[in-house]
């Protein structure tokens, strides 16, 4: 039996560019809506959330429509942050779905802070379904400015 080898052909820009739009638009499950979409063993979807420090605190967003704010789990234990709300679906009234992507059911995110903060003057508001949760950076952590005294 002889050794048989494949040849290598580059992938032109082009091609990868293809494949990408076609993986990310044909088959959406296998790309990043199967990362946070997706429902873990408890039945609990994991909540995408966007982060960003300032120099005063950590920001954190989260799209949860539909949601009662007053229903929304916010806890700080540690540097870990967690929220936990449940998205409720739309009524099927006997509809016949040919898509049905929205995310509806329990969500949940717990995010390592690895900044100080000071928990009890963390500020959450709710506009448009979007959950805004800001939490004020310690004072220890925060940049201070220092004046050089002149003679």
């Amino acid at each position: 039996m002889a050794n048989q080898m494949s040849t290598w052909e580059p992938l032109t820009l082009r091609d990868a560019m293809d494949r990408l739009f076609d993986e990310s638009y044909t088959l959406p499950m296998r790309g990043r809506l199967a990362r946070w979409g997706r429902e873990r063993e408890d039945g609990v979807h994991r909540l995408p959330v966007d982060a960003y420090t300032t120099d005063d605190a950590v920001v954190i967003e989260a799209s949860i429509p539909g949601v009662d704010p007053d229903k929304v789990d916010i806890t700080i234990d540690g540097d870990v942050v967690t929220i936990a709300a449940e998205i409720p679906s739309s009524p099927a009234d006997g509809r016949n779905y040919a898509i049905s992507e929205r995310l509806c059911g329990k969500v949940q995110r717990s995010l390592n802070l690895n900044v100080p903060v000071e928990a009890s003057k963390a500020e959450a508001s709710f506009e448009n379904g979007v959950l805004t949760l800001r939490l004020p950076k310690s004072e220890e952590i925060k940049p201070k400015k220092i004046t050089v005294q002149g003679k």
